[in-house]
């Protein structure tokens, strides 16, 4: 299937994807994901506090299952994506958890340590709690970019964690870090810009809420995305390099082969972020769906 002659470009795509006008048709499709939506702060573990969003399902007597999204990389419960598969969901019976990565959305106060991806623990111990707190339900997970990768990861360590995680999908999941990283550097400029503006200000409402803790110049917040990520790894996390933090959450290769919990996986040939080649190089386990549009 192509797409319409103007859309075919996978930057026209990607910048109307995160549009005003793809903005107001969530709003129109998520409304009541949206407005019957109600706060909750899970327990990440030690401490950790993390803040999502529950709508409970009524198209159906009983609920098909309980579905918790995963959004991306500085992205938010409220991005397009989330809202148009959170909405859709609802509509056919399934409750929906709209989950926030630490210092995401406002949530930067919640907790005094500071994001980075290899936080999967209070991830999966979030998910979790709310499976507590919502039991008699089958469990689902899904993500995008960087939720994807952490889709995937919550899979594989979903049964000795004890989550009976029914399925996991990740739509474009970042594979190997150097390599996202890299497309980042190498894409047009305007993709570094939009990650740069929007970590800069997550940054400083991070050093807002905890100003002992945190002393980012301004000079640090226009540089790179790799030269802030090295920056942070090496000042914040226990993490000695850049390249041991990137392949801390590096899924590549045969990493994901033993996974048990079914599968499924969506991406593009022509994604400006996340490289194709890294899907090729997958070995996956029985069962699991790979689709390359």
């Amino acid at each position: 299937i192509q797409p319409p002659p103007l859309l075919r470009n996978p930057h026209v795509q990607s910048v109307l994807a995160s549009s005003r006008l793809r903005k107001l048709a969530a709003r129109r499709i998520a409304a009541n994901l949206v407005r019957d939506a109600k706060e909750l702060i899970l327990d990440g573990g030690d401490g950790v506090r993390l803040q999502g969003f529950l709508t409970m399902q009524n198209a159906l007597p009983v609920s098909r299952g309980l579905a918790v999204l995963l959004h991306g990389w500085e992205g938010t419960v409220q991005s397009n994506y989330v809202l148009h598969t959170g909405g859709r969901l609802l509509r056919e019976g399934f409750d929906v958890f709209r989950l926030h990565f630490r210092d995401h959305g406002e949530t930067q106060a919640l907790n005094p340590g500071i994001f980075h991806s290899c936080l999967l623990d209070e991830v999966i111990r979030a998910i979790a709690d709310l499976s507590r707190r919502l039991p008699d339900r089958d469990l689902y997970l899904a993500g995008y970019s960087l939720g994807g990768n952490f889709t995937l990861r919550v899979a594989l360590r979903a049964p000795e964690a004890g989550l009976s995680l029914r399925h996991a999908a990740a739509v474009c999941p970042v594979i190997d870090p150097r390599n996202g990283l890299q497309a980042i550097e190498t894409a047009p400029w305007f993709y570094q810009q939009y990650f740069m503006l929007k970590w800069a200000d997550s940054l400083r409402r991070k050093q807002a809420a905890y100003p002992d803790r945190f002393a980012f110049t301004s000079a640090e917040l226009r540089t790179s995305v790799r030269q802030l990520t090295q920056m942070l790894v090496e000042r914040y996390t226990e993490f000695g390099t850049l390249e041991d933090y990137l392949d801390g959450y590096s899924i590549e290769g045969d990493r994901l082969a033993h996974a048990t919990v079914p599968l499924s996986i969506l991406t593009s040939t022509d994604d400006p972020i996340v490289p194709v080649g890294d899907f090729e190089k997958l070995t996956l386990p029985p069962g699991a769906r790979l689709d390359i549009a």
